[in-house]
């Protein structure tokens, strides 16, 4: 992006010449309207030559037209034709240079448009005195009569491409575009953004709200627009609000899918979970990722047992060989394996399905005479057992498979996990869950090629029933079940089939 203080003299002449006024018209009225504007926005932006509407419109700074940037390009074909070089992108209000061809930055821009902005939303919020609350849309008379002039509506068939789009890749940013792609095609999340029920109350929140940007992203996807998008404004947000992400090196796409969901979390107005309520909140994160683990103490003595809730947004599964102690004394709070060699401590099988890693997070593990618990009956340090069950599922569930192991020797674990589209928790979900259908289904799955310290991330989504693509960056292609279940898999992200409401 130019800025001014380097020098685009197109911009500048024009300033000079012209001043700003025709910029703050186009901002207030087409950037930023406000409910009275929205109908000539709806009326207006659309290509004056093939009368599309298109997530790149731009409008001439110099004369009334509108023009689609891509496929066609008729904004380039009105510059060639008029010499008007200076444009206004309708998405974020930057201004085009087609001589220079890159857009401008000038500080009184970005001052005009950030009081238009703080003008609208005291408009719309402080005024009233109190937030606005979600209102469903309901089309007025003049806006049915739009709909009827302009028949033509998209519609999602068996082979439709909606929401299909790449990712450029920014400089090492596939672990960010691999969890982004399983992030827009979360079902529960496309509804919830393409709805429009976030709302920022100021635009300071605005300018910095990781939701507004990821709203964005999903009308950015769904808008029809086949051309990869640049996720710049998320990145920088992500780099601003998770410090430890900032930079261009690689960073771990489970670590960055953590982070978002924080920070989502965060800027959602999500609540603290207490020691009443773990694991509660209304936001759409915890709504969509949240779940409840139930850990269970059991005293190898008297056999009590103590358990607590915590909850959870993704389930860490190991798969590196563990020492177990065989005991035929050890119990759970369902039951163990028993072996005849009483005390015994082996090195066990390293798992080679998704079942055998659930099976290991939730089978009963010793604590060890180094790691006694004092028992509330005993009244005294025992030795005691520990076992993770799942009390409260979330809608999606997110299973890392710990690839990288970093220890004394830092290595990449490839072991082939095998993996099916379709799983059923029941046998991992505690005893005191009410849950009636716990079967999942597999739409999205991240995989990492190359070793620890190098490598490059790309994404399998399926589009709808049977459909799945590959997501590497910017290029999309089609692959079949075969191909995603026979890959490695980092992530693997399941979908509930059965939504339960209370």
């Amino acid at each position: 992006m130019s800025e001014v203080a380097k020098g685009c003299s197109h911009y500048l002449e024009y300033k000079k010449v012209h001043g700003l006024q025709s910029y703050k018209i186009i901002y207030r009225y087409l950037v930023k309207p406000s409910s009275e504007a929205r109908k000539l926005k709806a009326k207006t932006c659309v290509c004056h030559v093939c009368h599309c509407f298109s997530s790149r419109l731009h409008t001439c700074l110099s004369c009334v037209y509108f023009g689609c940037s891509d496929p066609e390009n008729h904004m380039y074909i009105h510059v060639k034709t008029t010499g008007h070089i200076l444009a206004v992108e309708l998405n974020y209000g930057t201004v085009f240079c087609f001589k220079c061809r890159d857009y401008i930055y000038d500080a009184e821009l970005d001052q005009i448009s950030r009081e238009i902005d703080q003008q609208a939303v005291h408009k719309q919020f402080f005024e009233r005195r109190q937030p606005v609350a979600y209102v469903a849309w309901e089309p007025t008379k003049a806006e049915i009569e739009l709909l009827r002039q302009n028949p033509k509506r998209r519609k999602v068939e068996p082979d439709s491409t909606i929401g299909l789009r790449g990712l450029y890749n920014l400089g090492n940013t596939c672990f960010m575009n691999s969890i982004l792609q399983a992030l827009v095609h979360t079902p529960v999340l496309r509804d919830y953004f393409l709805s429009d029920k976030h709302r920022c109350y100021s635009d300071a929140m605005q300018r910095q709200c990781v939701v507004c940007e990821m709203g964005n992203l999903f009308q950015q996807f769904y808008s029809g627009q086949c051309t990869p998008h640049v996720p710049f404004k998320l990145l920088h947000l992500v780099w601003t609000h998770a410090r430890h992400l900032a930079g261009y090196e690689q960073q771990d796409a489970h670590e960055f899918f953590i982070a978002t969901l924080d920070v989502l979390h965060h800027h959602s107005g999500g609540q603290t979970p207490t020691v009443t309520m773990p694991g509660f909140c209304s936001c759409i994160v915890d709504q969509t990722f949240g779940g409840r683990l139930q850990s269970d103490v059991t005293c190898q003595t008297c056999r009590t047992v103590s358990t607590t809730v915590d909850p959870f947004r993704d389930i860490s599964l190991d798969l590196a060989a563990s020492m177990v102690t065989n005991r035929t004394d050890i119990q759970g709070d369902n039951s163990s394996p028993a072996s005849s060699n009483s005390g015994e401590t082996l090195l066990s099988s390293v798992p080679t399905t998704l079942d055998e890693c659930l099976e290991r997070f939730t089978r009963p593990e010793p604590l060890g005479s180094e790691s006694k618990i004092k028992c509330n009956k005993c009244r005294s340090y025992q030795e005691s057992t520990k076992r993770l069950t799942v009390k409260k599922l979330p809608i999606v569930v997110c299973f890392h498979l710990k690839r990288f192991e970093h220890s004394l020797r830092s290595r990449k674990i490839s072991n082939i996990i095998q993996f099916s589209t379709e799983i059923d928790m029941k046998p991992f979900m505690a005893r005191s869950s009410s849950t009636c259908d716990n079967r999942y289904s597999l739409f999205a799955v991240v995989n990492h090629s190359g070793s620890l310290h190098n490598g490059h991330y790309t994404c399998y989504i399926r589009q709808q029933q049977d459909q799945w693509f590959k997501c590497d960056d910017a290029w999309l292609t089609k692959a079949t079940a075969e191909e995603v279940l026979s890959s490695e898999g980092y992530l693997l992200f399941y979908h509930k089939k059965v939504l339960e409401y209370s």
